[in-house]
């Protein structure tokens, strides 16, 4: 089982930062992008079974269970409408408030705020019935990117001890984690921008 995670933990990677760093919306960056959710699904998944047997790492199993979600959630954004995955959606936000109020039960502050808010969002995006534009963008890019973040902080930083000892060094390790967290920051400043854009067109359009 945690070869099976180790396996399926590196493919995520390696899918994630292709996805990361290609073209959006083009081929790789769609082929990779999924890739990347399967194999996250399959590694969390195992994540979550080996820390809910452990007591202590209870937080660890919410946390698994929440980056699930998180790519869940981000991948339905860009490959349905919300009409369409209706019951679903409902599903994944009611499954995002109970991981809150586990969280905060476990003493997960951290946790508990991000899956709380987002479980409320899903609610709100059920009642307007529709996403998108730069909204859609957003809740995409923020969802799986910050999914990322977690797996390569996880295991750089968190499995450090499988990474050949000549390479355990805390700032280089930290690299990888700092640039996923650089780059998600820059998409949301790259989509923003977008926005402020099209805002005049769309103004000079209505006139």
């Amino acid at each position: 089982m945690i070869e099976f995670h180790l396996v399926a933990g590196l493919l995520a990677l390696l899918a994630g930062f292709v996805a990361l760093f290609s073209p959006k919306g083009r081929y790789l960056h769609r082929r990779s992008g999924l890739m990347f959710a399967v194999a996250m699904v399959g590694m969390l998944g195992i994540a979550a079974v080996m820390a809910f047997s452990v007591e202590e790492k209870r937080g660890i199993g919410l946390g698994a269970l929440f980056t699930i979600y998180l790519v869940l959630t981000s991948l339905l954004t860009v490959t349905r409408r919300v009409d369409q995955v209706r019951g679903i959606t409902r599903g994944l936000a009611v499954l995002a408030l109970g991981l809150g109020a586990l969280a905060i039960l476990d003493g997960s502050f951290l946790l508990a705020p991000v899956a709380l808010a987002c479980g409320a969002s899903d609610f709100r995006m059920l009642a307007r019935g529709v996403i998108a534009g730069t909204q859609r963008l957003v809740r995409h890019l923020w969802r799986m990117t910050f999914a990322l973040w977690v797996a390569t902080g996880s295991f750089f930083l968190g499995q450090a001890d499988v990474i050949p000892e000549p390479l355990r060094n805390f700032a280089l390790l930290s690299v990888p984690v700092l640039a996923v967290l650089a780059m998600l920051f820059y998409w949301l400043w790259r989509v923003n921008i977008m926005k402020m854009r099209a805002a005049p067109n769309l103004q000079g359009e209505a006139r």
